[in-house]
C-alpha cells in the first residue's frame, strides 16, 4: 500500500507561519470600525495622554485620558488595569494608520442615561448629593451626571445652602439626554412614599384644603390629597358642602380606594355613620367614635 504522505509535504506542514505571512494575510480581513460601534478590548500600554487598547484591529485603539472614565480619576491604571477586558465606544473612525479613537466615558454615560430613563418610567427614587445652590434650586450628581432640583420641588426651601453636602431623595421628572438635562423632585418622592403608606380600608385624619361642588379635597400627608366625593359623605343626600365643612378643618376619613398610578385616593365618611344622615345631624359624634366604628365593623366581618 502506497502512502500519499511525502517528505516534501511533511516539511511544508512544519514550516511556521512567519511575520511576513501574517502581514500579507492582514489585508484579507476587514478591520474597519465605525463611529458609534461598541467594541471589546484590553489596555496593553499607557503614556501620559493615551491608553493603547487592543481591539483586534491592525493597530491598537487610542483611548484619551479624558475619555477613560465617567467619574474623575488620577491615572489610567485606576480605571483601566492592563489586560482587563472592557467595552468601549468608537468615537472617531480609523485614520491612515488604522487607529481608531475610543471612549469608555461616553459609553458609560450613554448607559447611565438609559438607566435613568427606566427609573423615570418606573418612578423609582434616586439620590443626589447636593454640591451647590442658586436662586432656582440645588445641584449635584446622579451616577456621574449633573442633576438639578428646582426650589419648588424641595420640601424645605427656605435656606438652600443648608442642603449642601446632604443627600436628597427625589423622583426624576425630566430625563433629556440630548440637552443633558436631569431634573428631579423631592416633593414627588415624598408624595410617592406617603402614597405607599396609605392603604385602602384604613382610617386616617386629614385637613380639608379645598371645597368643590362635587366634594372636599382632604390633605392626608405632605403633597398627598384625597377626594371625599359628595356622595361618600353621608348615606343621606348632602345639599351644601359649605354648611357642613370649612377649609382648614381636620377630618377623619376612610380610605376606600388608592390608585397609585393615577395618584388618586377616594375617601368616605358615610361608612363611619351609625345611622343614615348622622354626618349631617351630629358630625362631631361621628368623628369622636370613628375608631370604634371601624373596629366594630372589622369585628363584624370576622
Amino acid at each position: 500500500m502506497t502512502s500519499d504522505f511525502t517528505p516534501s509535504s511533511q516539511s511544508q506542514a512544519n514550516v511556521p507561519f512567519s511575520q511576513d505571512d501574517f502581514e500579507k494575510a492582514l489585508p484579507e480581513y476587514d478591520y474597519h470600525f465605525q463611529k458609534g460601534q461598541i467594541v471589546r478590548g484590553k489596555a496593553i500600554n499607557y503614556d501620559s495622554n493615551y491608553a493603547y487598547v487592543d481591539i483586534g484591529g491592525k493597530s491598537p485603539g487610542l483611548l484619551p485620558f479624558a475619555e477613560a472614565n465617567l467619574g474623575s480619576i488620577a491615572s489610567f491604571e485606576e480605571a483601566i488595569p492592563l489586560d482587563e477586558e472592557i467595552e468601549l465606544l468608537v468615537i472617531r473612525e480609523q485614520d491612515a494608520d488604522g487607529q481608531v479613537t475610543l471612549s469608555r466615558k461616553q459609553l458609560q454615560e450613554q448607559r447611565v442615561w438609559e438607566t435613568l430613563e427606566e427609573y423615570q418610567a418606573d418612578k423609582k427614587p434616586v439620590e443626589i448629593v447636593v454640591t451647590g445652590s442658586n436662586r432656582g434650586g440645588v445641584k449635584g450628581e446622579i451616577m456621574g451626571l449633573r442633576a438639578f432640583v428646582p426650589r419648588s420641588h424641595i420640601l424645605a426651601s427656605d435656606n438652600l445652602d443648608d442642603l449642601i453636602g446632604q443627600t436628597v431623595t427625589g423622583i426624576l421628572i425630566e430625563v433629556n439626554p440630548e440637552d443633558k438635562r436631569l431634573v428631579l423632585s423631592q416633593r414627588e418622592a415624598a408624595k410617592a412614599d406617603a402614597m405607599g403608606q396609605i392603604i385602602a380600608g384604613s382610617l386616617i385624619e386629614g385637613k380639608i384644603v379645598n371645597l368643590k361642588p362635587y366634594g372636599a379635597f382632604v390633605e392626608l400627608a405632605a403633597g398627598v390629597t384625597g377626594l371625599l366625593h359628595i356622595k361618600q359623605i353621608s348615606q343621606k343626600r348632602v345639599d351644601s358642602l359649605e354648611s357642613l365643612f370649612s377649609v382648614g378643618e381636620t377630618l377623619k376619613v376612610m380610605i376606600v380606594d388608592v390608585d397609585e398610578h393615577q395618584g388618586r385616593i377616594a375617601l368616605s365618611t358615610k361608612e363611619l355613620e351609625h345611622y343614615p344622615g348622622q354626618m349631617l345631624d351630629s358630625k362631631a359624634e361621628v368623628m369622636a367614635k370613628a375608631e370604634s366604628r371601624v373596629q366594630q365593623a372589622g369585628n363584624s366581618e370576622e
